[in-house]
């Protein structure tokens, strides 16, 4: 329904004729706009005229607060975030409201009544159904934006009268693009899955509990490349999420050197849990470069995770006194616990 609605919002406005007119001889006393207001007043009545500043002022307040630069700034950057969070389903009772759940209310047994294979199909509709839903905020982003260069070229038209004639048009083309963005604010929000079968298998003469299922957003992990720093032979990690979770969330670090140039320096890689937002990794090679990726751990509800973020630290040279790289590398890293700091 929402991709109909987004089809049937992209018109084009036309027949307005905004063919731009030159001035070519603009009274030296006046500014270059006192000029062009002086001699579109001159092309119309004067309740013409009133009805022309009228609306045009109209357009213009819509243009500065309904689809603004920095409004809409803001919302590509909410786009990009969105394209970073991760998605998963959230199983609730149908009295409980998004984000109430918590072990008392939700036992663990509410898993063992779901049928596992009905479940994994309905995290990949899952997956499609937040696919879709990025797709057409990107599309609805476009046609404001499509829309606000529209009207801001409707006002540089130095031509009253056809801007005056095709009104109408613009009035219609206001209030789809308020309905656009209506509908991009709405669907900013994951909301609920579409289920078509039921989850729970038959359990004989157990009550089966009335559940819903909800698509729910966690904001992404990144590193902290202020804090994240490289020394001679180790590395010192930080990452954060922008909204803490209530309850501790767990991690999976990567990493690995890049450009090895021995069977040895292959193995220089790893995967690591952590259960903080940081860490430290040692025996390094000095003066090479590695790669780090951070992301949450795996979940059983997790149904998509497009990105990742991901950071190279180049380790510092190493002092003549020092052990030899391939010493190091016959070392291999080693892991320590969190910082405390």
């Amino acid at each position: 329904m929402k991709s109909e609605m987004a089809e049937t919002m992209n018109f084009q406005v036309t027949g307005l004729g905004l063919d731009k007119m030159k001035l070519d001889s603009p009274q030296s006393f006046l500014e270059q706009e006192e000029v062009e207001e002086a001699e579109d007043g001159q092309l119309l009545e004067p309740e013409a005229w009133r009805t022309y500043v009228e609306r045009r002022n109209t357009l213009q307040e819509f243009l500065t607060s309904d689809l603004s630069p920095h409004l809409l700034k803001r919302h590509h950057a909410r786009m990009e975030l969105l394209k970073k969070c991760s998605y998963y389903i959230e199983i609730l009772p149908k009295h409980l409201a998004l984000g109430d759940q918590n072990p008392l209310v939700l036992p663990t047994t509410m898993f063992q009544l779901i049928d596992p294979w009905k479940f994994q199909r309905m995290k990949k509709v899952g997956a499609a159904q937040t696919k879709i839903q990025l797709l057409l905020l990107g599309d609805l982003l476009e046609q404001l934006d499509h829309g606000r260069s529209e009207l801001d070229a409707l006002l540089e038209s130095p031509d009253p009268r056809p801007f005056l004639a095709g009104w109408g048009l613009v009035e219609q083309r206001l209030a789809d693009l308020s309905a656009v963005m209506d509908s991009f604010l709405a669907m900013m929000v994951p909301g609920r899955l579409h289920v078509k079968h039921r989850l729970v298998s038959d359990i004989g003469a157990t009550k089966i509990p009335h559940i819903r299922l909800m698509l729910s957003t966690k904001m992404p992990v990144m590193f902290d490349r202020k804090e994240s720093v490289a020394h001679q032979d180790w590395v010192s990690l930080r990452w954060f999420v922008t909204i803490q979770q209530a309850v501790p969330e767990q991690f999976e670090l990567r990493y690995k050197l890049l450009d090895p140039r021995t069977q040895q320096e292959c193995m220089q890689c790893g995967i690591i849990p952590v259960a903080a937002c940081a860490f430290d990794i040692r025996n390094l090679l000095p003066n090479r470069a590695y790669k780090f990726t951070v992301k949450r751990a795996e979940s059983y509800t997790l149904v998509y995770e497009p990105w990742r973020d991901s950071l190279t630290l180049h380790t510092r040279p190493g002092t003549p006194e020092g052990p030899a790289p391939s010493r190091l590398g016959k070392l291999g890293p080693s892991l320590i616990a969190p910082s405390e700091r």
